[in-house]
């Protein structure tokens, strides 16, 4: 018997576009430069970049076009699936590595109202999940992603709180909709391009994407 081709993965991507305090948001410039980056680089073997979304920096008034963005990498019926993943990317301003999120929180509290206005404090993010204590984590290893990155010399690190701002919001629609859907989900926090400069970020992505694609 003549041995199966693997399945393609498609690697979905977004970042966030201005919010309070950080007027430039490194991830809407990782991400408006990538197709052209990985274009030049060259993708790993088996994997497709699909889209490069900028998401607004808010929560509920948001939330319309977040599902039209993450729907909108479901195979249609019929469809060989292949893999889908969505990798989000998000800045910690205080931070001076790659911080690999492993879950979101059923909570929105925001410390300050998003770009449309929002303040939750201690709202579930999906009611039907219950209450503000439940967790969703990411079916992808990420404690085995963090290893891989660090062999490669990057300052990678597992994180278990997304905190409670539109970070964790994203991502926690994105682990539902992925149970949902049958596709997987990812977070990782970067640092400012002040911190670690845009194309040491760059690279960084690319490093991972070389880490998805070769993941089982």
């Amino acid at each position: 018997m003549g041995s199966e081709t693997p399945s393609e993965v498609a690697v979905h991507i977004t970042g966030f576009g201005r919010f309070h305090g950080v007027p430039e948001n490194p991830t809407e410039g990782i991400v408006a430069g990538l197709l052209d980056f990985m274009q030049d680089k060259g993708l790993p073997q088996g994997l497709r970049l699909g889209s490069c979304s900028v998401l607004e920096t808010a929560g509920e008034g948001a939330l319309a076009p977040l599902y039209r963005v993450l729907e909108s990498a479901v195979p249609q019926a019929g469809a060989d699936p292949g893999r889908v993943i969505w990798v989000h990317f998000g800045v910690n301003g205080c931070s001076s590595c790659f911080a690999v999120e492993k879950q979101a929180v059923n909570e929105a509290t925001f410390p300050c109202p998003d770009e449309l206005g929002w303040k939750p404090m201690r709202v579930p993010i999906i009611a039907s999940d219950g209450g503000i204590s439940h967790v969703r984590q990411t079916a992808l290893p990420v404690d085995d992603i963090v290893k891989a990155l660090a062999k490669r010399g990057y300052l990678a690190r597992t994180s278990l709180d997304a905190g409670r701002f539109v970070c964790n919001y994203v991502y926690y629609h994105s682990l539902w909709l992925a149970e949902q859907h049958g596709f997987d989900s990812l977070f990782v926090h970067v640092p400012p391009f002040e911190t670690i400069h845009r194309e040491s970020q760059m690279r960084f992505v690319a490093c991972l994407l070389d880490v998805l694609a070769s993941l089982q």
